[in-house]
C-alpha cells in the first residue's frame, strides 16, 4: 500500500508559510538603522571596489574601498578588522555606509550630526574673509582659517576645489548659519594614529619619516600624524655636514632609525631622537681594508683651521693635512695660502689610527720634495742663474729653483768684484751665483760670486782635495791661472 503525503500546509502548526517568512524579511528589513546612525561592524569580504561590511542586522553594508584608503594610497585592512561607519541611505538588498555623512544623506542630518559629533563631507568653494566658503549638503558653511588644519595655513587657495571631512561645530537658523571645523576632527585622528605609533615601535627600528622643516642645528622628521622626530646634524650623514641642507630638503622621504623615545616633563609628547647615517654601514670599518700608509689618493678640503686642513678621502672619512705638511718650496703660515675650502687636492697617506678613528695626510709628499737628488742637480762649482727671494743682514737667500734656495754670506760677498751689484738687488732680481757647497742630508746650498777679486780666496771654496772633481767654473779658472805662470 502507497503512503500519501498531504501537501496541503497545516495551517494549524503555528509555524508560518515561506510566503510569510519573506514578507516578514522585507517588512523588518534595515528597519534597526537609519541614516546618519553610527554603525561598528566587522570586514566580511573585501572585493575590487567595494568592502562589505557586518553591520549586525539582517542587512550587510557596503563602502566604497576608495574611502578607506591611507594617506599611501593603501588599503590597509582585511577580513576581520572592525570599523566605525555612518548609514548613508539603505535599500532593499544593502546599507550603504560612508566615514562620514556626505551628500549622499540628507539634509536633516546636520542638527543630529552636531549633536552626536558625526563627521560630514563639503567641498571648500572659494577663500573668504577669515576662513573658507564650505559646501555642505547644499548648504553653505563657513570654516574659520584657524580651524582648518592643525598647522597654520600659509597658501589658503590650496585648499579651494578639494572635498575634505569636518564637524559641524554651530546649526542655527534652519541652516543659514552654519559653522564647521576640520582642525578637531584633525586633532581625533593624530591622537589615535599617535596611540598606534607609540604602541608599535621601540628603540633601534629603522622607520620611514618625511622632512618636514630643517634648523642650524638638524631636520624634524615627521613619522606619523602629530608625531615628529628630530635627526641632530651630527647624525645627518657619516660625512661633516655643516647645514643640514647639504643632505636633506623639506618633503624628502627618508629612513631613520629610532635612536631613543624620552618622556618630557609636563608634555604629551616624548623627545624623539633619530639618525639617518646609522640607517647605512659607518665608513670607517672598511678604511683598514681600503687605504694604507704611504697611498696616494684624491680628496677634496671640507674645513680648514689655523693648524691644517681636513680633507676627505672617502665619503664620511676625513683626514687631516698639519699645516706643516702642506708644502716643500715655501714656510706656510696660513692653510689658506695654500688650499681653500671645497678645492679637490692629491695627498699622500702617512698614517691610519682605527681606534681614534684619524688620519693623517700629507700634501707636500704628494708633489715630491725638490731636494731629493739636490746633490745630482747642483754640484761645487757650478754656475748658475737665480733670484734674490729675500735679505738679511748675514747674507742673502737666492733662490734657485721652487723649493730649493741657498745662502750667499755676507763674508762671500766681499770678495765679489762689483759688490755694488749685490747691494742694489731686490726681491725678484735676476742674479748669478756660484754653487760652493751642497748638503742634501741638512737641505742647505752655500753660494758664492762667480767673479771673485781674489783667485786664492775663490779656491778654498771648492775645497783643497785633489782628487775632488772640478767644477765648470774652477777649470776655466785653473787654466788661465797656467797659461799666466808660462
Amino acid at each position: 500500500m502507497t503512503e500519501k503525503f498531504d501537501e496541503t500546509p497545516d495551517q494549524d502548526d503555528g509555524e508560518m508559510s515561506f510566503e510569510e517568512l519573506f514578507e516578514s524579511y522585507n517588512d523588518n528589513l534595515g528597519q534597526e538603522l537609519a541614516p546618519g546612525d553610527m554603525v561598528e561592524g566587522k570586514i566580511i569580504s573585501v572585493g575590487r571596489t567595494h568592502v562589505y561590511i557586518d553591520t549586525g542586522t539582517k542587512s550587510d553594508g557596503v563602502v566604497e574601498k576608495q574611502e578607506l584608503l591611507d594617506e599611501n594610497g593603501e588599503f590597509p585592512f582585511q577580513a576581520g578588522d572592525v570599523l566605525t561607519l555612518y548609514v548613508v541611505s539603505l535599500n532593499e538588498s544593502e546599507i550603504i555606509l560612508s566615514k562620514a555623512i556626505s551628500g549622499a544623506g540628507k539634509v536633516a542630518l546636520l542638527e543630529d550630526a552636531v549633536q552626536n559629533r558625526t563627521p560630514v563631507e563639503g567641498k571648500v568653494t572659494e577663500v573668504i574673509k577669515g576662513g573658507f566658503s564650505v559646501d555642505i549638503l547644499g548648504k553653505r558653511a563657513f570654516c574659520p582659517v584657524s580651524q582648518m588644519d592643525v598647522n597654520y595655513v600659509e597658501t589658503p587657495e590650496d585648499f579651494v576645489g578639494q572635498t575634505l571631512r569636518f564637524l559641524v561645530t554651530r546649526y542655527e537658523e534652519n541652516g543659514r548659519n552654519i559653522v564647521i571645523s576640520r582642525r578637531s576632527l584633525l586633532n581625533e585622528e593624530i591622537k589615535a594614529a599617535r596611540q598606534a605609533f607609540f604602541a608599535d615601535v621601540s628603540q633601534g627600528d629603522t622607520l620611514q619619516g618625511k622632512v618636514i622643516r630643517l634648523m642650524p642645528f638638524g631636520a624634524f622628521i615627521e613619522l606619523a600624524p602629530g608625531v615628529e622626530g628630530m635627526a641632530h646634524i651630527s647624525e645627518l650623514s657619516w660625512s661633516r655636514v655643516e647645514k643640514p641642507d647639504e643632505v636633506v630638503k623639506p618633503g624628502d622621504t627618508v629612513l631613520v632609525k629610532l635612536l631613543s623615545i624620552t618622556p618630557q616633563d609636563g608634555q604629551d609628547l616624548p623627545k624623539i631622537s633619530l639618525s639617518l647615517k646609522q640607517t647605512a654601514t659607518d665608513p670607517w670599518e672598511s678604511v683598514d681594508a681600503a687605504f694604507k700608509p704611504g697611498d696616494q689618493v684624491s680628496g677634496k678640503v671640507m674645513r680648514i683651521t689655523n693648524f691644517g686642513a681636513f680633507v676627505e678621502i672617502a665619503p664620511g672619512v676625513d683626514g687631516l693635512v698639519h699645516i706643516s705638511e702642506m708644502s716643500h718650496t715655501r714656510r706656510v703660515t696660513r692653510p689658506e695660502e695654500v688650499v681653500e675650502k671645497g678645492q679637490d687636492v692629491q695627498v699622500v697617506i702617512k698614517s691610519i689610527d682605527m681606534d681614534a678613528k684619524r688620519v693623517s695626510l700629507s700634501i707636500k709628499d704628494a708633489l715630491g720634495d725638490p731636494w731629493t737628488g739636490i746633490s745630482v742637480r747642483y754640484k761645487p762649482g757650478d754656475i748658475m742663474e737665480g733670484r734674490l727671494e729675500k735679505r738679511e743682514t748675514f747674507g742673502l737667500f737666492i733662490g734657485l729653483e721652487p723649493g730649493v734656495t741657498g745662502l750667499m754670506p755676507v763674508s762671500v760677498l766681499r770678495n765679489a768684484a762689483d759688490a755694488k751689484l749685490y747691494d742694489a738687488l731686490k726681491p725678484g732680481d735676476a742674479v748669478q751665483v756660484l754653487v760652493q757647497q751642497v748638503d742634501e742630508e741638512n737641505r742647505r746650498i752655500s753660494l758664492a760670486p762667480p767673479d771673485q777679486k781674489d783667485i786664492e780666496d775663490w779656491k778654498q771654496f771648492a775645497g783643497n782635495k785633489k782628487d775632488k772633481p772640478l767644477g765648470t767654473m774652477e777649470r776655466v779658472l785653473m787654466e788661465a791661472l797656467n797659461k799666466k805662470k808660462k
